[in-house]
């Protein structure tokens, strides 16, 4: 017997069928008279759409609904869009390429804030350090003094700060490559609860910025100052007040023909 489906009642309904298929779908609807109901239904639907649109269907198809036009404008509308999305790109780049050539000369940090970071950089590096914290030790003050006042290519004294309770256990020269010259000096003291601070030192020789500057770090703080002759940045866990302190002392030793530069904060 045959297998009456869904699609062989619509083709049915369609005059799609042969004889024999036709024939077996009226014995099938003979024994199902609920699927014959429901497709007398739609027959008749069917006679209705044919008798309101029949005479519309046997006319020419409209020029603005031809399918070879449609395909036209559908592919003519998409051209049109990726057009305008590669005009929107190209304005885009070349704003942004202008934004780079034009940019402001203070999207690059100003050098001393570079020399600050730096100072922070090689501090946290080397107070962590037990046997290798210094590259010279203390007890050669002299040889720290000639030597890296020769590399630094100006008098460098070794500051003594015995008096805010810190010993000198030594120091290092350093690379910085943003300044002319290119080396640093890095001094490190240690107070009685092994608590250490850091003295980075450069020539000034090119580098612009305020002549006192205090930077809180969390749990470190930085203090920056120059003068004619160098830059120093003090960094430690110490307290600003501290640390302001040391920097007149090591001002005093370092430079002792200069004013004292004045108080600033960040």
């Amino acid at each position: 017997m045959m297998d009456v489906t869904r699609d062989t009642l619509m083709a049915y309904l369609d005059g799609q069928l042969d004889g024999d298929a036709s024939a077996a779908v009226d014995a099938w609807l003979a024994d199902n008279p609920d699927a014959a109901i429901e497709l007398a239904q739609l027959q008749r639907q069917n006679e209705a759409i044919n008798t309101l649109f029949g005479p519309v269907a046997s006319e020419p198809v409209p020029p603005r609904l031809n399918p070879h036009r449609l395909a036209l404008a559908q592919s003519r509308r998409r051209w049109q869009g990726a057009a305008r999305a590669a005009m929107i790109v190209g304005v885009l780049g070349i704003g942004i390429a202008a934004g780079w050539l034009l940019r402001p000369v203070t999207d690059t940090p100003a050098l001393h804030n570079r020399l600050i970071a730096d100072a922070v950089s090689a501090h946290t590096v080397f107070v962590a350090e037990n046997r290798h914290a210094v590259e010279v030790a203390g007890t050669e003050t002299d040889h720290l003094t000639s030597w890296l006042s020769n590399r630094l290519g100006t008098g460098l004294a070794m500051p003594d700060l015995a008096t805010a309770g810190l010993s000198f256990l030594g120091g290092r020269l350093l690379p910085a490559p943003a300044i002319p010259g290119g080396r640093a000096a890095q001094l490190m003291y240690e107070d009685s609860a092994g608590e250490r601070v850091t003295l980075y030192i450069t020539p000034s020789a090119g580098i612009d910025g305020p002549n006192l500057e205090l930077v809180r770090l969390g749990s470190d703080n930085a203090l920056y100052w120059a003068s004619a002759t160098i830059t120093c940045t003090i960094v430690g866990p110490q307290s600003a007040e501290t640390l302001q302190a040391l920097a007149d002392s090591v001002f005093a030793q370092l430079t002792p023909a200069a004013t004292a530069p004045a108080y600033r904060e960040l």
